[in-house]
């Protein structure tokens, strides 16, 4: 009874969000106050209903209720409580559900949050978020009803992925989710601007929050996922170019264009048209990441392959939102004024060479992620596009981006010269050529030095900046808390760099069959097979060694590794021992094998991987510190520079 409640509540859901996505656009074409009104109520009555039908189905997968075929095919008596409730979106029905829950919570917060926007402009607003919450309904309770009924019931459920039974993957997606349905706001707003043909100082100060709210989120769901990926899988890495990756990285890039072109035009009124334009392509790449993970066009740990109709709809949604939207721009951007010119060498030319090398790197991500997409629909062509084409393209963008990232805030809103940086490039020089030197001496690598010598100058940069800001620090408790989004969002990207220098550059890994005492030497640390011995718990049976580590004939932590075996799904994971520290990470994995041939292990050494998180972390800790500026609040007086 409670899952065909949850079904009933969908096609209520579907019908009100339709009336959300017509009367309040009526509204404000007819400025009927009345009309415009109602979108308020419509919004949260939509997203209160899709909350109850999400509610009936985690009852289904709680009460192991396997009359309802989801939670037969995806939950399983024995499973733990906590994988039961991630269950819920551990599956392709499941997650587009709790995407649109997303979208509509993310509806029902704009009017929450929105009284003081034009009244227009809030219920158009309203009426396209309406509609984008209209066509996943419809997606959903046509080609993918998490309600469906199965009989006769299986006593016991088919339980969920093994790969998917971690608690990263528990909170991954849900933090992933409010990242990418967050740049919709964005992307209503932005049609909204187009629609009335105006776009000005207040909506961006109104946008901004959000953008910063969803960039943040999408941030921590990147950084969970490349940390699950890396000890959960057993692979050893943090980020492989995997396509699925790939699609959730772009919106990424695109939304952090995003938040410097508002930047620009809550501050000196120009950009208007290019953000405008950047609203519309962060989320529309967000709906390219679901079509791609959906339609089943990949299979992948990330992905759930489905049938063709499902693909065909949701590429249809996809036409419809994305080219639509890029349709009114094509015919309204010109309504949309804003100042004219800028100096070149300033912040604003600074922030605008950021946008261009941000939506070049974009663009050559989306070219190594879809070109051997099109080259097999074309031609039938299996081609792989990897690490190497990355390294190529990616890296030298994301290098120069470095280099404007640690100016840029050395300079002036208006007008300014190169001759305001000459004072931090003569303070700087030695430093740098000192780090290239000794790391290319005691590292043996130009590159290594390169890449630690542009962290270090960016996070100087960052600092010095920083110093100019609040008059030699001694008016730093006064700065507003934006500024200190900026400082540790950029010293993130510092900290960041350096770790992905580290681990490309001096990461090492070696391969061995050892019998129990055997070791595995790999650079200066020792890998001893102590034991190899067979168990089982709740819902798997595993077989664990344990590993000691020795660095320079010093004792590390024992790590302990298992090749688990899930009989219910019939499939084998594993699962890694580590010994974290701030500086090298040790890691070891078991593999196939017996007392007395020997078992496969894999060890690896990766310096200064953790920074990599770290530095993400940063990223996003700089997001939420910045919303705490009470100058973003709404209602409240632009800030100024």
């Amino acid at each position: 009874m409670i899952a065909e409640l949850g079904h009933f509540t969908l096609i209520l859901a579907l019908l009100t969000a339709l009336a959300q996505g017509v009367f309040p656009l009526l509204g404000a074409q007819k400025s009927h106050d009345d009309l415009m009104a109602l979108g308020d109520r419509l919004a949260r009555l939509t997203f209160v209903l899709i909350a109850l039908s999400f509610a009936a189905l985690t009852w289904a997968f709680i009460t192991s209720d396997f009359s309802v075929k989801l939670a037969a095919t995806h939950s399983h008596t024995a499973k733990p409580f906590i994988y039961k409730i991630s269950g819920v979106w551990g599956n392709h029905e499941g997650s587009i559900l709790l995407w649109t829950l997303m979208l509509a919570l993310y509806g029902a917060a704009i009017p929450a949050f929105g009284k003081t926007l034009p009244v227009s402009l809030k219920a158009r607003a309203l009426a396209i978020q309406g509609l984008l919450t209209f066509g996943f309904l419809a997606f959903i309770l046509f080609t993918s009803n998490p309600f469906e009924r199965l009989d006769p019931m299986p006593i016991n459920g088919l339980g969920l992925n093994p790969l998917l039974q971690d608690p990263g993957l528990a909170i991954h997606p849900p933090l992933l989710y409010m990242g990418y349905v967050g740049f919709s706001v964005a992307f209503s707003f932005s049609v909204a601007a187009l629609i009335e043909g105006r776009v000005d100082a207040l909506w961006a100060r109104w946008l901004r929050p959000w953008v910063l709210f969803a960039w943040s989120f999408l941030t921590l769901g990147i950084t969970m996922g490349s940390i699950w990926a890396y000890y959960e899988l057993g692979w050893g890495g943090w980020w492989m170019w995997d396509p699925v990756e790939n699609v959730s990285f772009m919106p990424w890039l695109a939304g952090t264009a995003l938040l410097h072109s508002i930047l620009v035009l809550g501050t000196r009124h120009q950009l208007a048209t290019w953000t405008v334009l950047l609203g519309i392509s962060a989320f529309s790449l967000s709906l390219i990441g679901t079509f791609v993970v959906r339609s089943g066009v990949l299979v992948s740990v990330h992905a759930f392959a489905v049938d063709p109709a499902r693909g065909v709809f949701i590429l249809a949604l996809l036409l419809a939102a994305t080219g639509g939207a890029l349709g009114l721009y094509a015919l309204r951007a010109k309504t949309l004024k804003g100042a004219n010119g800028y100096e070149i060498i300033s912040r604003q030319g600074g922030l605008v060479l950021n946008n261009l090398l941000l939506i070049t790197a974009t663009a050559t991500v989306f070219l190594g992620t879809f070109y051997p997409l099109f080259m097999d629909a074309l031609t039938g062509e299996k081609i792989t596009v990897a690490k190497p084409y990355f390294d190529l393209t990616f890296a030298p963008i994301m290098m120069l981006l470095i280099v404007f990232m640690g100016a840029a805030p050395l300079l002036k809103w208006s007008g300014d010269s190169l001759g305001s940086l000459k004072g931090f490039a003569v303070k700087a020089v030695l430093p740098l050529l000192f780090i290239i030197v000794a790391t290319a001496l005691f590292g043996k690598s130009v590159l290594g030095g390169l890449g630690f010598a542009l962290a270090f100058y960016l996070a100087a940069g960052t600092i010095a900046a920083f110093a100019r800001r609040s008059q030699g620090f001694q008016t730093w408790r006064a700065q507003p808390a934006a500024t200190y989004g900026f400082v540790l969002a950029h010293l993130g990207m510092a900290v960041f760099t350096a770790g992905v220098t580290a681990m490309s550059i001096w990461a090492k890994d070696d391969i061995g069959r050892l019998k129990i005492g055997e070791s595995l030497t790999l650079g200066a640390y020792e890998f001893t097979l102590q034991s190899a011995a067979p168990g089982a718990r709740e819902n798997y049976q595993f077989l664990g060694a344990q590993i000691s580590v020795k660095h320079q004939n010093k004792a590390l932590k024992s790590l302990q590794s298992e090749q688990r075996f899930y009989p219910v799904r019939d499939m084998i994971t594993t699962e890694a021992g580590f010994h974290f520290s701030p500086t090298s990470t040790v890691f070891a994995a078991i593999g196939e094998g017996n007392v007395r041939d020997g078992f496969i292990l894999r060890a690896n050494i990766h310096p200064y991987v953790t920074w990599i998180w770290l530095g993400a972390l940063l990223m996003a800790l700089a997001g939420f510190v910045s919303l705490c500026d009470k100058r973003l609040r709404f209602g409240k007086d632009e800030p100024s520079p």
